[in-house]
C-alpha cells in the first residue's frame, strides 16, 4: 500500500492527475492487479492534499474500470480492464450469460486499440478505411490471415479464404448454401444457440447426434448419416459449447472418416481453438470437404467483429464471397485493418494469451468454489457446463431472481428433452470480484433446498 502517485508534472485538476497517473502506473508495470492502493486518507497526506480530491480520484477510477473496492478490505488495482456494468435487464446485477472473453490488464487492450489505430493513420491514413471495400478482405489481409492459421491449419491459404463479420454471418450464409429448406444438418445433440437460429430463419432441418463428456460419439454420428443422409455436419470440436468437451484425435480421426464415407460437408465451428491450441481442427485431416471458421469473438473481443472462412478450395471461396456481398457486403474494413496489424506485428498472440491465462485463473476459482458439485470444464474455457441438482427445475430462475443471469440447458438442446444443466459463463464477470460473489450465489442457490409451495 505504499503507491504514492507523481502528479506534479500532469496537467488537468488534481483529482484528474490521481488518476492519470493511476493509468500510467499500471500501464508501466508499477502497479499490478489487485494490489492494495493506499486508504484515501493515507493518500491524501502523502500527496498533501484534502481529502475530498482523493474520494473524487478514486470514484474516477472505479468508473473508468482500473479500481475496484472491496467491502472491508479495501481500494485494489482492477484486475481486468473498464467493463461497465450497464444495459443489464432487470433484476440482472451479474449476468454470467454472456459467453464472452475476460479483459485482463495484461491484454493492454485499450493502449493497444489506441496505438493500432495510430499506426494504421500513420500507414494509410484512417479515412481510406471508411469506403467499401473487396468483399472478404483485401489480398493482404487474407494472406496475412492465412499465414497466422498455417501454425494450426497447414493447408490455410489466401485464396480459400473469407473474413466475415462474425461467425453468426458465416453460419447463416453456409447454411443457406448448403442445406435447401427442409434438409438436415447434423449437430451435436447441445450445440451453439446461433446455429439454431439460423436455421429456424432458413428452414432447415437440425438432428442431434448423441454425445457423452468427451463431445460427440462417432458410432451415433455414422448412423445418423446413414438414416438422415445430412447436407452437412455442424461442430464445435474444441471446448465445446456448452459442454467444454473437446475432441480426442482418436475422434477427429473417427468423424473425419465418417464425414467422408458419408459423401457430406463438415462446418468446424473453432470458436474456442485459439484458446486450447493444442488441438488440432478437423479441417487438417479433410480439408477438401470442410468450411472452417475461425474467430476473434471469443479470444479477443466480440465487437471487433473479425471471423475467418476457410473454404475446401478457391471456386469455394468465391461463392462464399457473393452470399456475403449479397447479405452483408462486408466486414468492418476499419476493424479488420486494426486486426491485420495486430496479427503482424503479433500483438494479437500476446492479447490471446493474456486472456487464455485470465480464464485459466477463473476456472481455478470456479473449481474451488464448486468444489462437491458436478460439472464439465476445462481450463482455458471460458465457461463450464453445471449439471443442477435432481428434483430442482427452479435453480436458473432462483439464481435470476437473485440477480444472477445463467443459461439452462433448454437453450442448446436440439431435440429431446433439455438436460437439467446450466452453462455458467466465467469470462462474463468485470473481474474475479465480481465473479467470487456470482459464485458464492451460484453455490447458496444450489445448496437451498426446493420451495415447498403451499396449496391455497
Amino acid at each position: 500500500m505504499d503507491w504514492t502517485p507523481t502528479i506534479s508534472e500532469l496537467s488537468g485538476p488534481r483529482y484528474q492527475r490521481i488518476v492519470d497517473a493511476m493509468e500510467a502506473d499500471i500501464a508501466a508495470g508499477r502497479l499490478v492487479r489487485g494490489q492494495q492502493l493506499p486508504t484515501q486518507r493515507a493518500l491524501a497526506k502523502a500527496l498533501g492534499i484534502d481529502l475530498t480530491t482523493v474520494t473524487r480520484a478514486y470514484t474516477e477510477a472505479r468508473r473508468r474500470g482500473i479500481m475496484e473496492a472491496r467491502v472491508g478490505q479495501g481500494s485494489f488495482v482492477s484486475e481486468t480492464s473498464a467493463r461497465r456494468a450497464v444495459d443489464l435487464p432487470h433484476p440482472v446485477a451479474i449476468d454470467l450469460s454472456m459467453n464472452v472473453p475476460p479483459h485482463p490488464l495484461e491484454a493492454q487492450l485499450d493502449e493497444r486499440i489506441i496505438a493500432g489505430m495510430e499506426a494504421i493513420r500513420a500507414q494509410s491514413g484512417l479515412t481510406a478505411h471508411l469506403n467499401y471495400q473487396p468483399p472478404g478482405g483485401s489480398a493482404h489481409e487474407r494472406e496475412v490471415a492465412a499465414r497466422w492459421m498455417r501454425a494450426r491449419v497447414p493447408h490455410a491459404h489466401a485464396e480459400k479464404l473469407v473474413i466475415f463479420p462474425g461467425t453468426q454471418t458465416i453460419l447463416f450464409n453456409l447454411l443457406a448454401h448448403l442445406a435447401p429448406p427442409g434438409h438436415v444438418v447434423l449437430t451435436e445433440a447441445l450445440t451453439f444457440p446461433g446455429i439454431k437460429a439460423a436455421a429456424a430463419r432458413l428452414g432447415v432441418k437440425l438432428v442431434g447426434v448423441a454425445m457423452d463428456d468427451g463431445g460427440i460419439l462417432p458410432d451415433a454420428l455414422a448412423e445418423a448419416c446413414r438414416a438422415h443422409r445430412p447436407k452437412a455436419v455442424y461442430l464445435i470440436p474444441t471446448l465445446h459449447n456448452p459442454t467444454t468437451a473437446t475432441l480426442t484425435p482418436e475422434r477427429r480421426n473417427a468423424i473425419a472418416r465418417i464425414i467422408a464415407d458419408a459423401d457430406t460437408t463438415l462446418i468446424e465451428d473453432d470458436a474456442y481453438g485459439l484458446l486450447d491450441r493444442s488441438a488440432s481442427p478437423i479441417a487438417s485431416l479433410i480439408p477438401e470437404r470442410t468450411y472452417l471458421a475461425t474467430t476473434l469473438s471469443k479470444c479477443i473481443a466480440p465487437a471487433l467483429r473479425v471471423s475467418y472462412l476457410l473454404t475446401p478450395d478457391s471456386g469455394a471461396q468465391l461463392q462464399m464471397r457473393s452470399y456475403l456481398q449479397a447479405t452483408v457486403q462486408m466486414p468492418a474494413p476499419l476493424m479488420v485493418a486494426l486486426v491485420t496489424h495486430w496479427i503482424e506485428t503479433g500483438i494479437a498472440d500476446r492479447i490471446i494469451a493474456a486472456i487464455r491465462n485470465e480464464a485459466v485463473g477463473r476456472q481455478q476459482l470456479a473449481q474451488r468454489a464448486l468444489k462437491g458439485f458436478q460439472f464439465l470444464a476445462k481450463p482455458a474455457a471460458h465457461h463450464l457446463w453445471l449439471r443442477l441438482p435432481k428434483g430442482r427445475p427452479d435453480v436458473a430462475a432462483h439464481l435470476l431472481r437473485n440477480g444472477l443471469a445463467v443459461v439452462a440447458g433448454d437453450a442448446f438442446t436440439v431435440d429431446g428433452a433439455p438436460p437439467h444443466a446450466a452453462r455458467v459463463s466465467l469470462g462474463a464477470a468485470r473481474n474475479r470480484s465480481e465473479l467470487t460473489e456470482a459464485l458464492r450465489i451460484l453455490v447458496g442457490a444450489l445448496h437451498r433446498p426446493a420451495d415447498t409451495r403451499q396449496i391455497v
